[in-house]
């Protein structure tokens, strides 16, 4: 499948509702990009989880960006779980970044994620970025809400397994579900590289509602 590149893409924004989400729907994409784009800047701010999880969620964060030039990782306090009646605090956050940061690039949550949070997170990223390329990350969970993605990226065996590894090592708290586990991940790209002809046989696979093809030098 022909692709465009991401070569000119300097600042990267990721956007979680809850420690691990960001690893899940981008981790390897985020690895690749970083190695491939060395001055890259990453933002990563994850909006919930109590004093465990979001140690898990910053000590996760350090390793995915350790080889960026800039990072900033940012955590807040909102309930999990209860993020439609938390609606207005966290648009305001939202709304925080927006007036700092202007990224070449967003990561956030799929509008038609079933899971509550997982939409606020989308609604209020297409409210507060209304010029930016924004992709919508995937998470599988019970609700078997996958979608048809239409953007993906081919993702090398290295990243694949180094984003595993460090999603197996980093979220201690979640290994007694039985759906976080290497197996899920793997087969989940592997999936999504079989869809898009992945030379390396695996992917991520995203939603993008828009975006423009500029031909201008």
């Amino acid at each position: 499948m022909h692709g465009v590149t991401l070569k000119d893409v300097n600042s990267v924004l990721c956007l979680g509702a809850h420690a691990d989400d960001i690893e899940i729907g981008c981790g390897g994409s985020l690895l690749q990009m970083i190695d491939a784009n060395p001055h890259l800047h990453v933002h990563w701010y994850v909006f919930s989880g109590d004093s465990k999880r979001k140690q898990e969620a910053i000590s996760s964060a350090e390793r995915f960006v350790s080889g960026a030039q800039k990072t900033t990782i940012t955590t807040f306090d909102f309930r999990d779980s209860f993020f439609p009646d938390q609606w207005s605090q966290i648009k305001t956050c939202v709304a925080d970044i927006a007036n700092n940061i202007k990224p070449d690039l967003i990561f956030t949550h799929r509008h038609n994620d079933r899971h509550q949070d997982h939409r606020v997170m989308s609604e209020l990223t297409w409210c507060a970025f209304r010029n930016h390329l924004i992709l919508e990350y995937e998470i599988p969970k019970y609700e078997g809400d996958l979608g048809n993605p239409n953007w993906y990226m081919p993702i090398s065996k290295r990243y694949c397994g180094k984003k595993i590894t460090n999603l197996l090592d980093c979220f201690e708290s979640q290994l007694d579900k039985p759906w976080f586990d290497a197996e899920l991940f793997r087969s989940l790209m592997r999936l999504r590289g079989s869809e898009c002809n992945s030379s390396s046989r695996y992917a991520e696979a995203f939603h993008c509602r828009k975006a423009t093809l500029d031909f201008l030098p």
